[in-house]
């Protein structure tokens, strides 16, 4: 008997239907993946499953019995913990503190038990101890970590819980190759301890290394479970978009030897975290930085959009202009940056899809009298070009699915037509295909003499998709790799060279 079941799960947001029958089965002792294209359903199925979204029709089944589940804590009850794909930490709160939140230990009516709390905290990281990095401690604020930092904060949380149903949605996104390694080893200790695990990944590597069984999503309906030992990848991309998938041509154009023409010089770049980082820019050209999260390569990025100071160094714009000091005047030195944190750097939630696509734009132009269906005219040929699903212009953001939000993000950078575009792992939580949409993108950009910095978690993507790239390890660029330099091995050789 299934420990889980979710039978004929519907549910519309407005006019768009996010599921239409849906169904899973999971069951003790297995990883089940759930895998579709962006806004196919997962997260609102899984949302439904953990009671942050009621289904409009449809039956959750626990251990054979239905279960009413209208909110978090019925889920809670019900033996389900959640990893979500936008974390749910408390920033001011401390590691220890955000672990614990839900259950802290007391030691007399409205009094923590500190020394307890400690002791608990500090069991729970060390299930990732040697990968968490620099600056990580239970007493550290949750608002003072990197990106990695707290997603593993959020997956020691959910394991905190016990739960015996523990759904992962995303949970790798932000993490590097050890830590992803170390998370493997956790979730494989649950599943020989009978849980039952809901993961979801647009990483087909991982899909492949973790799971045991895959329902695909497509439009909102499970269309196959298949076990993995049994498939490939070309059958589930078939699966997941209906035919076959439109791949971008690989073949490397290696423009920066045909284009000498350097549209960004930095010089010896400095800062807390930054030992002294020196490049070149050519128009047309894809950089590609690479190297384990937090090496430096989403600093410069920052600093380069005036989000971050730099200590010292120099930073030459083509045409005579120096580094902007705050990012309003790196959008009108046409730079756009695209980060994958589109909680943090990318969506306005709570605004409507058409704010959030003409910000750039208004920023950039200084407009004060606006026109909504001018305004829409000017953004359909993006939203368009990067086939985006959604109920109306009106409609907040936050009703989109997170892959359409982060398209909403490009197609906001797209709009202001820039010189210079900034990605800080662009790709994170993109299915397969909408990636393949990007790279096209990029690769028309480049075409049309727009200078791309790449920096992604992702090797085979810089591999795929870069002209160049620049290794970074501990705030230096450590290698350099193009042409036939830019294999797999040297790219890992390079980003591990300083840790092992």
């Amino acid at each position: 008997m299934p420990v889980l079941e979710a039978r004929g799960i519907d549910k519309r947001f407005g006019a768009v239907t996010a599921l239409e029958g849906a169904e899973l089965e999971v069951e003790s002792g297995e990883v089940h993946v759930l895998i579709g294209s962006n806004g196919s359903g997962k997260s609102t199925l899984c949302k439904i499953i953990a009671g942050s979204v009621i289904p409009d029709a449809g039956q959750v089944i626990i251990q054979g019995s239905v279960t009413d589940i209208n909110r978090p804590q019925d889920a809670s009850r019900a033996g389900i913990g959640v990893f979500y794909q936008e974390l749910s930490l408390v920033p001011l709160l401390s590691v220890q503190e955000n672990l614990l939140l839900s259950a802290l230990p007391r030691r007399g009516p409205g009094l923590v038990d500190r020394a307890a709390l400690r002791r608990r905290a500090e069991a729970l990281v060390a299930r990732f101890s040697g990968v968490t990095g620099d600056g990580f401690t239970i007493d550290t604020l949750v608002q003072d970590l990197r990106n990695d930092q707290r997603q593993i904060v959020e997956v020691l949380k959910v394991l905190a819980t016990d739960s015996r149903i523990i759904i992962f949605d995303e949970p790798t996104s932000s993490l590097d190759k050890r830590q992803v390694t170390v998370f493997f080893n956790l979730v494989r200790e649950l599943r020989d301890q009978g849980r039952a695990i809901i993961f979801i990944s647009h990483r087909m590597g991982e899909i492949f290394e973790i799971g045991d069984r895959v329902t695909v999503l497509r439009d909102g309906r499970s269309v196959e479970c298949l076990r993995l030992a049994e498939t490939d990848r070309d059958t589930l991309v078939e699966h997941m978009v209906g035919g076959r998938i439109t791949h971008v041509e690989t073949e490397r154009r290696q423009v920066h030897r045909e284009n000498n023409e350097t549209i960004l010089s930095v010089e010896n770049l400095t800062g807390p975290r930054l030992g002294g980082i020196s490049f070149e820019l050519r128009r047309g050209e894809i950089l590609g930085f690479g190297g384990l999260h937090g090496q430096g390569q989403s600093l410069v990025l920052r600093i380069l959009f005036g989000a971050e100071p730099a200590a010292d160094g120099n930073i030459r714009l083509a045409g005579g202009g120096s580094r902007p000091s705050k990012p309003a005047e790196a959008i009108r030195h046409d730079m756009a940056f695209l980060s994958g944190d589109r909680g943090r750097d990318g969506v306005y939630l709570t605004r409507p899809l058409i704010e959030n696509l003409v910000a750039a734009d208004l920023t950039k132009s200084k407009t004060f009298f606006l026109s909504t269906p001018g305004l829409v005219r000017k953004v359909t040929p993006f939203v368009e070009r990067l086939k985006m699903r959604f109920s109306g212009f009106a409609a907040p953001i936050s009703s989109l699915s997170g892959g359409n939000q982060q398209k909403a993000v490009i197609g906001r950078w797209l709009a202001i037509q820039p010189r210079i575009l900034l990605m800080d792992d662009p790709t994170k939580g993109i299915d397969l295909q909408a990636k393949a949409d990007l790279y096209l993108i990029m690769r028309e950009l480049a075409a049309e003499g727009v200078s791309i910095i790449l920096y992604s978690s992702e090797d085979a993507e810089l591999l795929e998709i870069a002209d160049r790239i620049l290794v970074f390890n501990g705030g230096r660029i450590v290698q350099k790799l193009e042409g036939e330099q830019m294999t797999a091995f040297n790219l890992y050789q390079a980003a591990y060279e300083a840790t092992t």
